[in-house]
């Protein structure tokens, strides 16, 4: 339900519609502070039996993890922490990170909270999910970030901060939203795991289904091959030809025309380059253009592990150009163009690229030095069986990874619409 007045938010669930509005409270009237662990040196850290927080594990997480902690003595002079309990980060290089919260869940004894922090125990019965997420919405963020103060370091005072004002709805309102922004919290873990073991799978077959340099077999091999003959080492240059991209142009070239471009961040981020990341430009027969199976190298970057990069296309437009910091390759034999797309950004491919960075402040590569180097090459049969199934791969993870943009949305608009 979408709501005008004050101390309703704009989405509540239905069965609050018609629960009294919000109260807005201190966080001072609700709850005391203390202060995390004090006069330790650097040789009190690493050994015992008790354990304290981290300031990383309260930075990154709305709800610490249990297992982010670090040894320390047992200090019976100092704060123990208990179930419930809020800390507040008090430093930051940013005053946009400044004061970010966390919630604690656990019950082990002699556990204290790292000293660059302070903790926050509510006095009257909160629940501590909906605490979580209330102290890091959008409209509780904006009321920290104008508490911090500071140049190069920005910090809070916790004084300032218990004046700070939260919404409290009623005991089982919180209830319902806690859990509810707790089990969204729950399916992006799980979602991102999903996404992380597909990358692994990716990254393994990448470094052991491509030949080690100066070898001609692989660590893996499909079953279907395992019999096949040995893999050839060919040279770029012996496969194909190269062409330069766009060439002679300003910027008031660009932004306009009826043709197109490939960009170089499509290059750069892509091994197989993405047909709808172009830039317009005017139709000129008298630049390159680009055909299905070419491949994009990237000539210059910031560092030399970035130089270098490819990208495969795979369009079939009339007048497509490639942008003029990069140079195309056209095979001049039948190669297959997803094997192309993930042979030349495997490891051992990219450990060749970076002996032929040059440069000091930025990196660049001699096309003739790149047309030089080998690449191993099964049969075609083969390199369409690899390459198939390294596209699945990737397909996989981009439905994935859409699921994943989906809940964390879902999250960003629950955020900012249940919280007044």
């Amino acid at each position: 339900m979408v709501s005008k007045e004050k101390n309703i938010p704009k989405r509540r669930f239905k069965e609050f519609e018609n629960a009294p509005a919000w109260e807005q409270r201190k966080l001072g009237e609700l709850g005391n502070t203390y202060t995390g662990l004090s006069g330790k040196t650097k040789d009190d850290f690493g050994h015992g039996s008790a354990q304290f927080v981290t300031y990383m594990n309260v930075y990154s997480n709305s709800i610490a993890k249990l297992n982010d902690t670090d040894n320390v003595e047992i200090d019976d002079h100092q704060n123990k922490v208990q179930y419930g309990d809020v800390f507040f980060t008090t430093s930051s290089e940013t005053p946009e990170e400044v004061g970010l919260t966390s919630v604690w869940l656990g019950n082990d004894d002699n556990t204290y909270l790292n000293s660059f922090c302070f903790g926050y125990r509510p006095k009257i019965e909160i629940d501590p999910y909906y605490l979580a997420y209330v102290l890091r919405s959008n409209i509780i963020r904006r009321k920290m970030f104008v508490l911090a103060q500071g140049v190069s370091r920005f910090n809070i005072s916790k004084k300032k901060v218990m004046e700070l004002s939260i919404p409290m709805p009623s005991i089982e309102e919180q209830q319902h939203i806690g859990s509810y922004l707790m089990k969204l919290d729950t399916l992006i873990t799980l979602q991102q795991c999903k996404i992380d073991k597909l990358k692994n799978l990716k990254k393994s077959y990448l470094s052991e289904l491509f030949p080690s340099d100066g070898e001609n077999l692989s660590k893996r091999r499909f079953k279907e091959f395992e019999n096949a003959p040995t893999w050839e080492q060919r040279k770029l240059g012996e496969l194909g030809n190269t062409y330069t991209g766009l060439s002679g142009k300003t910027k008031d070239d660009f932004g306009h025309g009826n043709a197109q471009f490939v960009t170089y961040m499509n290059v750069y981020s892509n091994s197989i380059a993405k047909l709808n990341d172009t830039d317009n430009v005017e139709i000129d027969d008298h630049q390159n253009k680009v055909q299905y199976g070419d491949v994009f190298f990237t000539t210059s970057s910031e560092t030399p592990e970035e130089v270098g990069l490819t990208s495969v296309w795979l369009g079939n437009d009339d007048n497509t150009y490639l942008n003029s910091f990069c140079f195309g390759y056209r095979p001049k034999i039948e190669i297959d163009p997803y094997y192309l797309a993930y042979v030349l950004r495997s490891n051992v491919i990219r450990r060749k690229m970076f002996v032929l960075a040059q440069g000091v402040s930025r990196f660049n590569i001699s096309k003739k030095k790149v047309m030089e180097l080998s690449i191993p090459m099964p049969s075609i049969e083969e390199q369409q069986h690899i390459g198939s199934y390294l596209m699945k791969l990737d397909t996989l993870i981009t439905l994935q990874q859409r699921k994943l943009d989906k809940l964390k949305n879902l999250k960003k608009a629950y955020l900012s619409e249940m919280f007044i």
